[in-house]
């Protein structure tokens, strides 16, 4: 099994940064595909980036493209989200998650959420 802890999230205006982080659990961490998923309320939950296991692919959603990017060190057992240019539209609850398959399989595994509220 996998447990992960997000972390970073917070309040920023809009145009600024804000970087997350994914601590996961377990040894066989690098074995696993990792995303970022965001759910705003009222909102059904949304892909926002997506990493394979070794790290050499990557992808993102359409809100994300060009201001995200996301990215993992297996030595650490860590996965990070870099937000550039930060929207009031962006402001959810940004959860991680571990899939066993590729990015764009199910994901298995599920972190509890850090909120970033994004102020215009």
């Amino acid at each position: 099994q996998v447990q992960l802890v997000e972390s970073g999230g917070g309040l920023v205006q809009a145009g600024g940064s804000l970087r997350l982080s994914c601590a996961a659990s377990g040894r066989t961490f690098s074995t696993y595909a990792m995303g970022w998923f965001r759910q705003a309320p009222g909102k059904e939950r949304e892909f926002v980036a997506g990493i394979s296991s070794t790290g050499a692919r990557t992808d993102y959603g359409h809100s994300a493209k060009g201001r995200f990017t996301i990215s993992r060190d297996n030595a650490k057992n860590m996965v990070y989200l870099q937000m550039n240019n930060l929207k009031p539209e962006d402001t959810a609850v940004y959860s991680c998650a571990a899939a066993y398959g590729s990015i764009w399989d199910g994901y298995d595994y599920w972190g509890q959420g850090t909120q970033v509220t994004v102020s215009s």
